[in-house]
């Protein structure tokens, strides 16, 4: 199979991030060999894969914000995983390092109760992989 390069000059952008830290490992990929999104959660005993429509992307002047719901539930509330990708212009290169972060979220349920927050410190690669 033929290497492909990138050119130095071109504003290329990663699709996919392998990110770790605090116990959990974070696998992104902005899109995939079928043209949608997946995102692999993995700690405390949990390995959960997203696909598509479940998950939620919000670009901002900083990156990207995907959300994915950890927990679901009808009348307890539920738990989402906010991982924020910073902007990363690879400038020829295939990866970079990036530290970022992810946050857990509780939301609660009709009880009214404060919602609460866990920020996970993430590192590790941010690619641009030919599809």
């Amino acid at each position: 199979m033929a290497q492909q390069s990138l050119e130095s000059n071109q504003n290329i952008h990663p699709n996919l991030f392998n990110l770790s830290g605090d116990s959990v490992q974070v696998i992104y990929t902005s899109s995939g060999i079928n043209g949608q999104p997946s995102f692999n959660f993995q700690g405390f005993e949990r390995h959960l894969r997203f696909t598509g429509d479940e998950i939620c992307t919000q670009d901002i002047k900083l990156g990207t914000l995907v959300t994915v719901p950890l927990i679901r539930t009808i009348d307890t509330g539920y738990t989402s995983l906010t991982l924020f990708v910073p902007n990363v212009n690879l400038s020829g290169e295939t990866a970079q390092l990036i530290k970022t972060v992810a946050i857990e979220s509780v939301h609660p349920g009709s009880i009214p109760l404060v919602q609460t927050y866990k920020v996970y410190k993430l590192w590790g690669q941010a690619q641009f992989v030919f599809l």
